[in-house]
């Protein structure tokens, strides 16, 4: 059983707990939170606590984690946009807003209830909660994901992930205007110390490395491009923190006052890679959704 820790900062004093634990990890509905707390899996100050606790500061809330079940993913028909397709992989424009893959508590709407219902040949080297994934976005990031349709593929291309040979190109809005063109962020990330749901720059991290362009300037914000190097989570929206530029509309690393998009402008645009089978190497480009044009419009406007 895993075991997470968050201690109650000023802005979520008088907040129910179900609503804070919920919110700390965009896996976890509230539905679930609201069983580990009547299943007392989650202590206050070493208590257990109801669903409708309300936060006090700095209260010390330990969350034990259940192990997963493992449970039936249901296929639901998506009108999913695929990319490529062959007996091997299939390249898939994840739409802002749609989580991955399910979760205990959230086992629909996912991506992976989609592609269960438009393919039943997924690699099984993740269980059944993660079939044919070998890679995330965010569940509020848009763009371009692989998935192995066998376990050969998957070996191949978690291989060219570890290698660093995945072409992985993204545009952002960030917040200021950055006066160079180019730019390269190495910094080690891991698990935040004080928040453990979220990541953070640390000298106790695994190497981290993200490549940015600059593609145009406006009034306190700037388009980027960014090219991974390496793929932590989260990686993108807590570089750019670092450097003093985050994403707009990102509510875990933006700051306080920000666009509201419903989360961050961030879109996995580009995907390389080498084909598992042919040795071919594939690439694909997904234009940006129509949010985040309308943003870059309505900036150009203002600018």
């Amino acid at each position: 059983m895993e075991k997470m820790e968050h201690i109650i900062p000023e802005e979520q004093v008088g907040e129910r707990i179900d609503k804070v634990l919920s919110a700390l990890n965009e896996e976890w509905s509230r539905t679930q939170v609201q069983q580990w707390i009547k299943d007392e899996n989650v202590l206050v100050n070493g208590q257990k606590i109801k669903t409708n606790y309300k936060c006090s500061i700095n209260d010390q809330i330990v969350i034990n984690i259940p192990e997963p079940e493992e449970l039936d993913v249901v296929p639901e028909e998506m009108n999913l946009e695929i990319y490529y397709e062959d007996h091997d992989v299939l390249v898939v424009n994840k739409p802002k807003g749609m989580v991955v893959h399910p979760a205990p508590g959230h086992l629909t709407g996912t991506l992976v209830n989609g592609l269960m219902a438009h393919c039943k040949d997924l690699s099984g080297i993740n269980g059944v909660m993660r079939p044919g994934i070998v890679h995330r976005i965010d569940k509020d990031t848009s763009g371009l994901l692989m998935v192995a349709k066998n376990d050969l593929a998957h070996e191949s291309l978690v291989n060219q992930l570890v290698e660093k040979s995945v072409t992985r190109k993204y545009k952002a809005i960030v917040h200021g205007v950055i006066p160079h063109d180019y730019g390269t962020i190495d910094a080690p990330i891991a698990r935040d110390q004080k928040d453990r749901q979220s990541m953070a720059v640390s000298d106790n991290g695994k190497k981290a490395v993200t490549h940015f362009q600059v593609l145009e300037r406006f009034n306190d914000f700037t388009y980027i491009e960014c090219q991974l190097e390496t793929g932590r989570t989260h990686q993108i929206r807590v570089h750019m923190k670092y450097i003093g530029y985050p994403l707009v509309g990102d509510p875990k690393y933006g700051p306080r006052k920000t666009l509201e998009l419903g989360g961050q402008a961030l879109h996995a645009g580009v995907l390389g890679f080498i084909h598992p089978r042919s040795g071919d190497y594939l690439e694909f480009e997904a234009p940006l959704p129509a949010y985040f044009e309308q943003l870059l419009e309505q900036l150009k406007i203002n600018h």
